[in-house]
């Protein structure tokens, strides 16, 4: 029987050692540690050998097919799905894919073996595992994380950039919210807040960066204003909501590494399932990428009691809005935005006219109009009114009685009777 080359090489290797271990030059654990295998394994090596001589440390495997081996229709299938609809996903990504939705039964360390072999995944050095500083929060709902990441999301838009709001757990690294905006607007972050509480509760805390919607910092790297807050800062003092400032991407490193994540990840899966506008993507990330996302990367955290309150009957719409000071101009009318808002009469006041009033802008884009506790108006977002707070009745308006310079009540003039002509 023919061996090849290796296979001889090895095995004069195995027998020199044993002859000198056997002459008492080595240990047997030191002949072992030099062979690089265990002194079990050496035993049995010395028992071939005094059984079959020097053919038996000849590894008799060499040349044949392992029974295990992958067959080779499996590999060309594998290959073609990451050159064709895959491409571009790492490995990881890649064989939670195809296991979900291509039926593939091989490991991970397969498929990855496989990509890398054919050149199609780079080999990457080992690295250590970066050690975490400040440890995780116990409960679900005791932090979360919201960030705004500006992509070229969609693929087959290469010339469009939308920002993905995205909201994380601290507990779990849960996604719990993830939706494509034109940009990190008042609107976006409160839409968010508002989808998060209506299906989990109100938070304990919110972590976020220092944007211009979050806090206002006076000077330009310093230490934000919290007397002072936006108009998402009032929010979250309203539903009693912690809003903590990170000073440094490296201190958010939850929130950044769940943005490289879903750069890696999201944009390869709407390229494949060939989506190409906003409201499709947005419906994807609901219904297929959160779920998934959250079973293959999602973890229990330490203490299963979740620190969500829940939102009871209250409505989110009188905690979640903007809110800006305007004054009421000569016409009973109210200038915000381009739009003119009119306000109607109101009982027990003969105009509005000058006055502060406060114009509020809601979750469902409608508008409303107040002076205190009292709502002048509603109007829809195209600035028609919906309705008034405080209808003015229908009645005719009662005279005030006129009075004589000595305070008497004038009596009024009694109505003579008409005239009449008689007929001829």
């Amino acid at each position: 029987m023919l061996f090849p080359g290796s296979a001889l090489e090895r095995a004069m290797r195995v027998k020199e050692v044993l002859l000198r271990a056997m002459n008492k030059e080595y240990s047997w654990l030191r002949a072992a540690e030099i062979l690089g295998i265990t002194p079990r394994g050496l035993r049995r090596l010395r028992q071939r050998m005094e059984e079959f001589g020097y053919e038996g440390l000849v590894d008799m495997r060499r040349g044949r097919p392992s029974p295990r081996r992958t067959p080779v229709v499996e590999v060309e299938r594998i290959l073609g799905l990451y050159r064709g609809r895959y491409s571009g996903f790492n490995a990881r990504h890649f064989y939670q894919t195809v296991r979900r939705e291509q039926g593939v039964k091989l490991s991970y360390s397969c498929v990855k073996q496989i990509l890398q072999g054919a050149g199609l995944i780079k080999r990457h050095k080992v690295r250590g595992r970066h050690r975490m500083r400040r440890e995780r929060r116990a409960c679900f709902g005791e932090m979360l994380h919201l960030d705004g990441s500006t992509h070229a999301w969609l693929a087959l838009e290469p010339l469009e950039r939308q920002t993905l709001i995205q909201v994380v757990d601290d507990a779990t690294s849960r996604l719990l919210y993830a939706r494509l905006w034109k940009s990190e607007s008042n609107q976006a972050v409160m839409n968010a807040l508002a989808d998060v509480i209506g299906s989990y509760g109100i938070p304990q805390t919110l972590y976020t960066d220092r944007a211009s919607w979050a806090f206002e910092t006076p000077k330009a790297g310093g230490k934000v204003d919290k007397v002072h807050l936006t108009q998402v800062g009032l929010a979250l003092a309203r539903l009693g909501i912690e809003h903590i400032p990170s000073y440094s991407p490296q201190a958010r490193g939850r929130s950044e590494r769940m943005n490289r994540t879903l750069q890696d990840r999201l944009v390869n899966e709407l390229r494949a399932a060939c989506i190409r506008s906003v409201e499709a993507a947005n419906r994807y990330l609901l219904e297929r990428y959160i779920p998934t996302h959250n079973q293959s990367l999602a973890h229990a955290p330490r203490d299963p009691e979740s620190a969500f309150v829940a939102l009871g009957d209250l409505d989110l719409n009188q905690f979640l809005f903007e809110e800006h000071v305007r004054t009421v101009g000569k016409d009973n009318t109210v200038s915000f935005e381009g739009m003119c808002f009119q306000i109607p009469p109101q009982s027990g006041r003969r105009s509005c006219a000058g006055l502060a009033v406060q114009v509020r802008r809601h979750l469902n884009q409608s508008y409303s109009i107040r002076r205190g506790t009292q709502i002048f108006g509603r109007y829809e977002a195209t600035g028609w009114p919906l309705e008034t707070a405080g209808p003015v009745e229908n009645r005719k308006r009662t005279p005030f009685p006129t009075r004589t310079l000595d305070g008497g009540r004038r009596r009024r003039r009694p109505q003579l009777p008409q005239a009449t002509t008689a007929g001829p």
